[in-house]
């Protein structure tokens, strides 16, 4: 089982289509000011793109270790959270409250947040965001059930 909290000493892996590329910006800018490094891959316009071009690469980095956790964004946050699933080891969780995202966190170890960008405000994607990477996964009972994914 992995780390219950999240390494400092790591990027945060970030991505988006160009429906989440405004808020992948403010997203960086928010990792960047609470001091995580910050690995963009991309898009970086808003021009139209396929999204598992970003989710793929950010999936790849938590997956190997590369990033200590991963954030995602696109309109509905579906695709992106469909994509980054298809990675071993990776359990990405679509969030649209706060709580949502702690429970992602204490309840089933998620490693990357998606965040639908069409759905949320931004002020609920930023507080989303805190809370994934501060809250720690509880383990307990919880681990066994992490374990059988």
């Amino acid at each position: 089982m992995s780390s219950l909290t999240f390494d400092k000493k790591l990027p945060v892996a970030i991505g988006a289509d160009h429906a989440g590329f405004e808020y992948k910006e403010i997203l960086k800018k928010q990792l960047a000011d609470a001091g995580w490094q910050v690995a963009d891959k991309g898009t970086y316009s808003l021009d139209s793109v396929d999204y598992p071009d970003f989710a793929h690469p950010v999936a790849a980095m938590v997956e190997t270790g590369a990033a200590t956790a991963g954030i995602l964004v696109c309109g509905s946050g579906n695709g992106v959270c469909i994509t980054a699933n298809k990675h071993h080891g990776v359990r990405a969780a679509l969030c649209w409250q706060d709580d949502l995202a702690a429970l992602a966190r204490q309840h089933n170890n998620a490693n990357v947040l998606c965040v639908p960008a069409r759905f949320v405000p931004i002020d609920v994607a930023t507080k989303m965001v805190d809370t994934f990477l501060s809250t720690a996964f509880e383990g307990g009972r919880h681990e066994k059930r992490v374990e059988k994914i």
